[in-house]
């Protein structure tokens, strides 16, 4: 059995989103909540192998490790959601819409046309929100739903960040064709590490999904 990341879910332009490339790591699983630390940048279009230790499930490109899934005990407290037409607003001044690191990024590059369209902005102190209408849907697009609201939340000077670990819990699936609020917030940094949650709710406020994640700032 080998999983291939579409080179449709990209993050940076030549490796996969990390929460959808997370997300694939996570359904070789059966466990209500995974954790799941990228070793490698995902390669796009290639068959990784996937391997089995215990608990653990690894991706590997060839002899190379990609990332490593294993179950965990989560639970993620984070702000109460906020109102959708305030989640309309900030999106609608994306801050990053002219100079986005990663603009072809499959969860919110505003260059893309066929990605999840995230464009998460600042709504209070290290939180960030955007509505998210899902066209499709599976745990693996959730996983990617709540990578970048996260990655928005803490401001960085000198961006970027990519994806290091991520940990989430699924409750319920988002409803295709229906308008869902994404949030992300920030929960300190440690040297180059940057911490984040993020969570999923429907129209009525209850949350579908949630995560945690460590992020690690690049040195340009």
């Amino acid at each position: 059995m080998a999983v291939v990341i579409a080179p449709r879910f990209n993050g940076p332009p030549s490796s996969g989103h990390g929460g959808y490339s997370a997300g694939c790591a996570a359904a070789q699983l059966d466990a209500p909540a995974v954790e799941v630390t990228l070793r490698k940048p995902p390669p796009l279009g290639v068959p990784l192998s996937v391997g089995r230790d215990g608990e653990t499930a690894s991706l590997y490109d060839g002899h190379e490790l990609i990332a490593e899934a294993r179950p965990v005990e989560l639970t993620v407290t984070g702000p109460g959601p906020v109102g959708s037409g305030v989640a309309a607003a900030a999106s609608a001044r994306f801050e990053w819409q002219d100079d986005h690191p990663f603009p072809t990024c499959f969860g919110c590059g505003p260059l893309r046309d066929d990605g999840l369209g995230l464009l998460p902005n600042r709504v209070g102190d290290n939180l960030v929100a955007a509505l998210w209408t899902p066209g499709e849907i599976d745990e693996v697009l959730v996983w990617a739903a709540l990578d970048c609201p996260g990655g928005w939340s803490h401001d960085i000077p000198g961006r970027p960040m990519v994806l290091g670990k991520m940990a989430a819990v699924i409750d319920r699936l988002p409803a295709v064709g229906e308008e869902h609020l994404v949030q992300g917030w920030s929960e300190g940094t440690e040297g180059r590490k940057v911490f984040t949650g993020s969570a999923i709710y429907d129209a009525d406020g209850t949350v579908l999904a949630v995560a945690q994640a460590t992020w690690i700032t690049l040195q340009m």
